[in-house]
Order: C-alpha cells, then structure tokens, then sequence
C-alpha cells in the first residue's frame, strides 16, 4: 500500500525538486520513459528509430560522422601509438559499417593516406571524421609515386595505403611498393578488412577448402584463353573478377572450355543495397545474363574439375590429351599435370609416356627445322641479329635459336611449344 501510494505521488507532476532516489539518469538517455499511476509497469519502452545502413555507391556523405570519441578514444589501442612503417589498410567493399576500428585508429594516426581514389575513399574519410591528408596513388602514376612515398617511410612517417574497396595489393595498386619497402627493411603491417574473395567464397554454396584466386583475366586473347584452360583442368574452386561489361565475353569464352554443364556463382554487388548471388551453371549463365547487361562489382566463381576415382585413361585417350594441350601452348611437363588432374592415374605413370611420344621437351627448338620451310625464321632473332639466316619473318613469339621467350610460336599455320 505504502509502495502504490509513493508511486502516485511521483506520478503527479509538480515543480517541486524531485526525491534524492530519483536523481540517478535513465539507463539510456535515447530511451523515453513514463511512469504509470499502477504498479503494472513502472517503465514504458520504446525501440529508437530505425536508420539506413550507409553504402559506398550512395551519398553517404551527408551522414552525420562519427567523432574521433567514437572511434579511437573510446576504444583504445593496448598496442600504444603507432610505429613507422607502411600500412596496409583494408577498407569497406560496399558497406561503410565494414571497417574496423584498427582501421579507423590508423587512418586517423597517420602521417598521410595512399589512395587509388581520392574522392571515392573521401566519403569513407568524412564519414569517420577522418582528416588525414590524401594522396593519390594508382597504377597511372605508381612509379612515379614510390620514390617520393619511400623518402616519407624513410624519414619515420606513417604511411597508411587503401584502395578503392578491399586490401589493398590484392588486384589492386600496392604490391610494388610492398615489395620495395621489404627491399629496404621498412616495415609493412597489413590491417585486415573486407575481401570480396572472401565474402564470396563463403557464401557461394561452393567447396571453400582449396581455392585459386585467378583475379582479372589477361587483356589478349590468347593468354586470357590459356589462363583459362589451366582453371578449367584444376579441381579447386575458380574465382575470377568480372568488370560487368565483360560478362558477356567472359561466359561466352568460358562455355566451350569448362562446359556448360559446370556449376558457377555470379556474386554481384556484395554488402550493398541490391547484393545478388546468382547459382547454376555456366550455360544457364550465358543464356541469363546476355539478355540483360548486369550492373556492379561481380565476384564469379566456378567449381573445381571433378575428379573421378578410379577413373583411367586409356594410352591413345592420354596421348590425345597431352597432344592437344601442348599444341594449345603448354609446356610438357604443364600438360602432364593438368591431365593428372582429371584422373586418378600417377603423374609420374603420365610423364613416362609424354616422354616417349613427345620426347624432354614435347617439341624441341632442335625439330623446328623439321617443320618449317627455309624462309621461315623468328621475329626476335631478326630484331637481335642472332639468327644466321635472317630471310622473311614469320609471327613468333619464341625465338627458336636464342630460346629468348617462352610461350606459344605460331608458324605456317602448325602451333609448336617450345621449353
């Protein structure tokens, strides 16, 4: 009775000041309260208002930003301050919740930012309240950055590298000036963020134990087109980075050598408004998306080649194989283990007959001579005078007498592998 009747009591609003117990604060200041005449409830709650994830492709930029309270001071590093070196910093594929507070801690420490976009990571940056001077840095103007970033390193800044979404390095500008800094012992710390590699891996319904991380195809044709024989031959997942307007070319390239029968996911605009993970096979891919231009970032990948157990060749199965992968350009001993891949068979069992219908090298820079008409000869040796019958010249890319180049010679219309 005494309890209900000091609940009305407070209940009452008055001018007068309010009891000592009542002067703690509400547990959370965002949070209104009220309380009632009963003793049913003394706290009415009420959920805050809903806010809208920021996404890198929007304008984010109007958010209001973080305080430098909000990212560092509240969270301090056990680590002390920063020392010198070369930052690795991965930064949001989409999300700018993706970032982590080490992250923030360093952008906001060091000296100078490295940036592939100045103004795409300038929304990142005035989000997070970050005030640290950019520099751009791209693969445009990479070699004529490092030796004015490497005297910076030197004299004892902190130099923290991000690129436009992800690690930086990974498909992106950053690996030389790695590279460079280990040749000089100036320290590089990597500090990890969001993949695209990753996130689209583990969320593809694929086999995630072993992988190849293929990236960006090679601009030629040729090349692109042997890249994708060695994947299309290798029992781990594939994943490859599509610009989307090469989808189109990608899959119609991809058909003929995996087949259309091969499972593959199309992760599209990953941790953004209209993320999409598009499953089924590469033929139902190609019929998919050739009526429609896809938009965004695409992450693809392919599964593994299956390998049968107990599945054999037969001899004139395996000579075939091999035949046709070093005439496409691949070394002997490269077209031995892409063939032992797709078998149970030992490669060593393989290699022995590569050896005795092929010969050491498959085709030798000795059985040139064996092939070709006399007034053939190779555009290196013309160009390097090493050659002693310098006649008309035939499109090469291996010079046949210096063994200059390795790779595919293409003469009087026969493919040849040279090694």
């Amino acid at each position: 009775m005494m309890l209900l009747r000091r609940c009305h009591s407070i209940a009452v609003p008055c001018s007068a000041p309010s009891p000592p117990l009542l002067r703690r604060s509400p547990p959370c200041s965002r949070v209104p309260f009220s309380l009632l005449p009963s003793c049913v409830s003394l706290f009415s709650l009420t959920s805050p208002p809903r806010t809208t994830i920021p996404f890198l492709s929007f304008s984010s930029v109007n958010s209001p930003a973080a305080s430098d309270n909000e990212t560092t001071e509240d969270f301090p590093s056990k680590q002390g301050p920063l020392k010198p070196g070369l930052y690795l910093v991965g930064t949001p594929i989409g999300n700018l919740e993706d970032i982590t507070l080490r992250a923030l801690r360093v952008l906001k420490s060091a000296d100078v930012i490295l940036s592939e976009d100045t103004r795409h990571s300038g929304k990142l940056l005035h989000y997070y309240n970050i005030r640290t001077p950019l520099l751009s840095y791209h693969k445009f103007n990479e070699s004529q950055r490092e030796q004015v970033v490497l005297r910076r390193l030197q004299g004892g800044e902190i130099v923290a590298l991000i690129s436009d979404a992800g690690m930086p390095g990974i498909s992106d500008p950053g690996m030389e000036l790695a590279k460079l800094c280990v040749q000089k012992n100036i320290p590089v710390i990597p500090v990890p963020g969001p993949s695209a590699l990753v996130a689209a891996l583990s969320a593809s319904g694929l086999p995630t134990n072993e992988f190849t991380f293929v990236g960006f195809l090679p601009k030629h044709a040729a090349t692109r087109r042997e890249r994708l024989m060695v994947s299309a031959n290798n029992p781990t997942t594939q994943v490859f980075f599509v610009p989307p307007h090469k989808l189109c070319q990608f899959l119609e390239e991809t058909c003929p050598i995996f087949g259309q029968s091969r499972r593959c996911v199309i992760a599209r605009e990953m941790t953004k408004l209209h993320e999409e993970f598009w499953r089924g096979t590469i033929g139902e891919a190609k019929e998919a998306f050739t009526a429609h231009q896809p938009r965004g970032e695409i992450t693809l990948l392919i599964e593994g080649v299956k390998v049968s157990e107990g599945e054999t060749f037969s001899e004139s199965q395996l000579e075939n194989e091999l035949g046709e992968l070093i005439s496409k350009g691949h070394s002997l001993s490269m077209a031995v283990k892409l063939v032992a891949t797709g078998t149970s068979m030992k490669r060593k069992a393989i290699y022995s007959l590569a050896l005795e219908k092929f010969g050491k090298h498959g085709n030798t820079r000795n059985s040139l001579t064996d092939f070709l008409p006399a007034h053939y000869n190779c555009r290196i040796c013309a160009i390097h005078n090493d050659c002693p019958n310098r006649a008309s010249i035939g499109f090469a890319k291996f010079c046949a007498t210096s063994g200059r180049m390795e790779t595919i010679a293409l003469l009087s219309n026969l493919n040849f592998r040279f090694s």
